[in-house]
């Protein structure tokens, strides 16, 4: 898969996903079963984030969830990316009423260096940049947690495949990269504390 394919799924995805979004709010009944919604953990990286959740049936929903930080910290430090993830969601009672489980997509680009990652995350993010692309998939779990008539929170977490493509410099500002390569990678996709309004 070359860049140009890459940027055709990526741009793929949003565009469907913004027109099921526009599709499913224009009709009557669904209209008035929309929440959108912000990741307060997403926000710890830096990231502005923002989603929105339509109820597609009783029991059914689809999420647009999307985020990009496109700035650096400094001359040495940047975390530059943009990401989207759309998702079709069940709830076993009720739509954004407690338990919800859901099959997730996602797909971004990155261009990122000189960050020290918690847990030995990346450890060599530290001292390298890495700029490159990621597309995948997953299953996500989630609570929805009823504040009051506008505001909730959801807590959930996604567990899945990305694919990986990238190239590695020696540091934020050098030419020519150390290595051109890619990862498959399994595990943790997604953590979300969701900070939740409901229309």
């Amino acid at each position: 898969m070359n860049h140009k394919d890459m940027k055709r799924i990526l741009k793929n995805l949003w565009t469907c996903g913004l027109l099921a979004i526009a599709l499913l709010a224009s009709t009557p009944a669904v209209a008035q079963r929309v929440v959108a919604k912000t990741n307060l953990l997403y926000w710890g990286t830096g990231t502005p984030n923002l989603g929105l959740e339509v109820a597609t049936g009783r029991k059914t929903s689809f999420s647009l969830h999307a985020g990009v930080q496109p700035w650096q910290y400094s001359d040495t430090k940047k975390l530059k990316h943009w990401l989207v993830q759309p998702e079709f969601r069940f709830w076993p009672c009720e739509v954004f009423m407690g338990h919800v489980i859901g099959i997730q997509a996602l797909g971004g680009q990155f261009n990122a260096g000189g960050i020290d990652l918690p847990l030995g995350i990346l450890p060599t993010l530290d001292d390298n940049r890495y700029q490159g692309w990621a597309v995948g998939a997953g299953l996500s779990y989630g609570y929805h947690l009823l504040l009051n008539r506008r505001w909730s929170m959801e807590f959930g977490l996604a567990v899945g495949y990305l694919y990986v493509d990238y190239k590695k410099y020696r540091c934020l500002h050098c030419g020519d990269p150390l290595k051109k390569g890619h990862r498959n990678y399994l595990g943790p996709t997604k953590a979300a504390v969701n900070l939740i309004y409901n229309f």
